[in-house]
């Protein structure tokens, strides 16, 4: 056979074999649109996030959507619900969800999170939080005169827990008052303030106002508070970091903008 034969051989073996080298880019080819393999790849990536395991079952099961979804959206198309006003205002809301995503993923790419923060943030936390954690009861009632009312009946031995009942605080009032165990920090400052002034079995001699109401406080007991280690917080401090961080770049973003 002559060379010019093979030559041509050769050219016909790569045109035939081009087709099918595309098509195995493709996940699926719908009335000639295709699905990407990528498509497919990231819609694999997504499930296996949510706890699902990659293996060909999955990967039917996505194939099979993504084609589903390709019918419906060519089909909507073809009746031109694609120039549907309000259609076209949900894509565009879609669209600025998905690029708001992308910016602030990218930007947290950008700037991690160092442990040097983290840890920082641990300590912070170990502070506010403080060593020890309080078994508090309360009666909350509108006036100042009630709580006068409730701290002479207390001084004659009345019982807390019966009082209690009257409690605007429904909650804790069928419960004889409890607030079980808390840190002070966990209450508004005035109701904090007095619960750090009292001792085992103590109450509140005079009532403590808040935006609540007022109070009746007693302290039934005190223990040591057990804070969390830092690896057990590391997650949840980066999170909060990562948060506090976004929440700054968009304030510079709105910092540069002409706003009217």
């Amino acid at each position: 056979m002559k060379k010019t034969q093979f030559a041509a051989l050769a050219i016909l073996a790569t045109l035939t074999l081009q087709p099918a080298i595309a098509a195995s880019q493709n996940a699926a080819v719908v009335n000639g649109v295709a699905i990407s393999q990528d498509r497919l790849e990231m819609n694999v990536k997504g499930a296996v996030l949510q706890g699902k395991v990659d293996n060909a079952e999955l990967r039917g099961e996505i194939r099979d959507e993504l084609i589903n979804r390709e019918v419906i959206l060519q089909a909507a198309t073809k009746n031109g619900l694609d120039k549907n006003a309000e259609v076209m205002q949900q894509l565009e809301i879609a669209k600025q969800t998905v690029l708001v995503n992308a910016y602030i993923n990218d930007f947290l790419k950008n700037n991690p999170i160092s442990e040097a923060q983290m840890q920082k943030a641990y300590e912070t936390v170990k502070a506010r939080l403080g060593d020890k954690e309080y078994n508090a009861r309360h009666i909350l009632v509108a006036t100042e005169g009630e709580a006068r009312d409730i701290i002479a009946k207390l001084d004659k031995k009345g019982k807390f827990e019966q009082l209690a009942k009257q409690s605007m605080d429904t909650g804790s009032a069928a419960n004889g008052g409890s607030l079980g165990w808390a840190i002070p920090k966990n209450f508004v400052e005035p109701f904090a303030n007095a619960l750090l002034g009292l001792k085992k079995g103590e109450y509140t001699k005079t009532p403590v106002q808040t935006q609540f109401g007022w109070h009746v406080i007693k302290l039934d007991d005190t223990r040591p508070l057990k804070v969390p280690t830092y690896e057990e917080l590391k997650p949840q401090l980066q999170q909060r970091l990562q948060q506090q961080a976004v929440q700054k770049a968009v304030a510079d973003l709105r910092a540069a903008a002409k706003i009217e």
